[in-house]
């Protein structure tokens, strides 16, 4: 029986409700067993960003998947340190799991225009099959054929408001979890 995995990577700074709701609703169109959040320890397109260290992205992001027994998540990339490609995840991941199981690569809208910079992209559709999902305000008009595009009604928040409302004082409800929340207070982050 051949298992279904899908891969869901990013900065994940922080976390968010949207990330949450978008990992259930690709896991059951999908039909996955269980989806894997990889954290990147320094992201390859956001080159002169100032990123959260990597310990507390970790460690939000294990917070808001727990509960969920087909979430887990990896902190290969974060061990590798440096920059995270995706094509490298893959082989790792394909190396561990073996050829029985078909990983599902899944990324929003946002990520397509930057396609043409991805490190070896051909050799990630080999790896995978990789799934766009529709962001708001980042609309799919020309897909190339390899990939392929999910309908799921996205939630429309982003990290980046987030981190501006933190710092502003500006109320999250429904925009990460409760615990999450706590955590990002306690450890006085985005302020």
């Amino acid at each position: 029986m051949i298992t279904r995995i899908g891969v869901l990577g990013g900065t994940f700074d922080p976390v968010h409700e949207g990330h949450i709701y978008l990992a259930r609703k690709v896991s059951q169109k999908l039909k996955l067993s269980r989806i894997i959040f990889i954290p990147t320890y320094s992201p390859p397109h956001k080159k002169g960003i100032k990123v959260t260290p990597a310990k507390h992205r970790y460690s939000m992001l294990k917070l808001a998947i727990t509960g969920n027994e087909k979430f887990k998540i990896s902190d290969m990339e974060i061990k590798r340190k440096g920059r995270s490609y995706s094509v490298e995840t893959l082989r790792r991941l394909r190396k561990r799991y073996g050829h029985k199981t078909e990983f599902f690569f899944i990324t929003g809208s946002d990520s397509l225009r930057e396609l043409g910079k991805w490190k070896a992209l051909e050799e990630i559709l080999k790896l995978c099959k990789f799934v766009v999902v529709e962001r708001p305000g980042f609309e799919i008009k020309h897909l190339p054929e390899d990939i392929s595009c999910l309908k799921v009604k996205a939630k429309d928040i982003s990290a980046t408001e987030i981190r501006r409302r933190i710092k502003t004082g500006k109320i999250l409800a429904g925009m990460i979890p409760d615990k999450v929340g706590r955590y990002i207070r306690r450890n006085k982050l985005y302020i």
